[in-house]
């Protein structure tokens, strides 16, 4: 295990990779049943497809996970991607429309387009273009990005990371339900639901200052034990209330649906339904997918990179061109299973700053995953609050970049200003830095200094100019 992930030469241990592992899988354990129910309706389209994209999920998670392990030796994860997960649901609702079909039947038209831009991700990859493309990307916009993803996570953390709903089906959202409508207000729209709303609250803040404190005396392990902290608070709380946190084990089931996905999504491609919507239309549809995944995966491993240690002196992540095959690769095998496309999760920054640094982070998140085929019903046991303090810490941390912004060089701050509004407000990686390279591009030409604008970066900036005002 030495020889192979080099633990040493990476100043790590197995007990602090496998400690690592498990903090991310427990911060990204959410999609597990998230992705199959915003892929589906939540299940209004059939629980045989729900299972099917269940499993696709725990699949292509664990076998892009494992690629990254192997091929990267990076302690990144990957799963189905948030947004671009809810963007595939749209366009499957689209192919139904067009094509005349149900749901389930315009499914496949839907995995269609998401094996073509796998195809396109791997092969642009081979061919070394995704690593010019990030050598394209300036110092300015580098230096906003862990920044930008920083953010990402505090608003996941704070902001959209309900899992209370009131007796009409509308979610809470921490800060939007309880700090800024007031507690009377608030109250009045949840109804029943609001004394679990205040349990998600306090259990979120006692589990991120758990954290900060062991974090403060260099307790190994501190994300993991925040967590579980947490967790048990809101154990305790529920049973204050007369709920019972763990009444989902009652009856569960823990064989996978195996059967479900073979016969609704595995190798389920339909592309007579995929072109149901115009020629022109699809053709636009793969590459939406192309680029956001692109800059997606870009950006989380450059930012998770930096805030690790594991860029090098020219501020370049050793093997990128590998990682980013594996994400490319794994793709594809999400198509294959049934499942939006793979890419690699922000999250990971939970298992880096629990000291992960090797392919061995990554293989135990992935081993976890597995194991989520059976154990399922344990896994979500995990309490979204407590998921919430673990992302809200790792993102004030990874926000330190910002300190290295030359704030009197407009053509600096500018870019990171607008790449972190527009990653936060869109919850795109991607789209934080196409906005960033177009701030960059013009300011820089219009300011008289275009020699130091590359022509890869100004062609970046027009491709991103096309999506934002003419692909949506």
């Amino acid at each position: 295990m030495e020889k192979f992930f080099k633990l040493k030469e990476n100043g790590t241990t197995v007990r602090t990779e496998i400690l690592a592992g498990l903090s991310t899988f427990m911060t990204m354990a959410y999609i597990i049943a998230l992705n199959p129910n915003l892929l589906t309706g939540f299940g209004a389209n059939g629980q045989e497809l729900w299972n099917a994209v269940f499993m696709a999920t725990i699949l292509s998670a664990a076998i892009g996970t494992i690629l990254m392990a192997v091929l990267a030796n990076k302690p990144f994860a990957m799963a189905p991607g948030m947004g671009l997960n809810s963007y595939f649901a749209t366009v499957v609702a689209s192919i139904a429309t067009a094509a005349g079909v149900t749901y389930a039947e315009a499914f496949g038209g839907g995995l269609a387009i998401i094996l073509i831009s796998g195809v396109l991700f791997t092969v642009l990859t081979l061919l070394k273009v995704r690593e010019k493309i990030v050598a394209a990307i300036p110092g300015a916009v580098r230096l906003g990005i862990p920044a930008g993803i920083g953010l990402m996570l505090i608003n996941i953390g704070l902001g959209s990371n309900a899992g209370v709903f009131n007796s009409e089906g509308t979610p809470f959202y921490m800060l939007a339900s309880f700090f800024t409508n007031g507690p009377s207000a608030t109250k009045a729209a949840m109804g029943d639901s609001y004394g679990t709303m205040v349990l998600y609250v306090i259990t979120m803040f006692i589990g991120l200052f758990v954290i900060v404190v062991l974090a403060h005396h260099k307790i190994k392990g501190s994300v993991l034990l925040g967590m579980l902290s947490a967790s048990v608070v809101y154990w305790i709380g529920c049973f204050c209330m007369g709920q019972n946190p763990f009444a989902s084990l009652s009856g569960a089931s823990f064989l996978p649906p195996f059967s479900d996905m073979f016969e609704q999504t595995f190798f389920k491609f339909n592309f007579k339904t995929l072109f149901s919507i115009g020629y022109f239309s699809a053709i636009m549809t793969i590459i939406s997918f192309c680029m956001v995944d692109m800059f997606d995966t870009i950006g989380t491993l450059y930012g998770t990179a930096k805030r690790a240690g594991m860029l090098n002196e020219k501020g370049e992540m050793p093997d990128m061109n590998k990682a980013m095959l594996s994400d490319s690769v794994a793709t594809c095998v999400g198509a294959c299973t049934g499942t939006s496309t793979v890419t690699t999760f922000i999250e990971s920054a939970a298992g880096v700053e629990e000291g992960g640094r090797t392919g061995l982070t990554a293989l135990t998140t992935a081993l976890l995953f597995l194991a989520c085929m059976f154990i399922a019903p344990i896994a979500a046991l995990i309490p979204a609050p407590a998921t919430s303090a673990a992302l809200v810490y790792v993102g004030i941390l990874m926000m330190g970049s910002l300190k290295e912004v030359d704030y009197s060089d407009f053509s600096q701050s500018v870019p990171v200003a607008l790449l972190l509004i527009f990653m936060m407000v869109t919850s795109g990686v991607g789209n934080g830095i196409g906005i960033g390279l177009i701030a960059y591009s013009i300011i820089k030409i219009c300011t008289g200094k275009a020699k130091e604008v590359s022509p890869l970066t100004i062609v970046l900036s027009l491709l991103f100019i096309g999506k934002f005002f003419i692909i949506f």
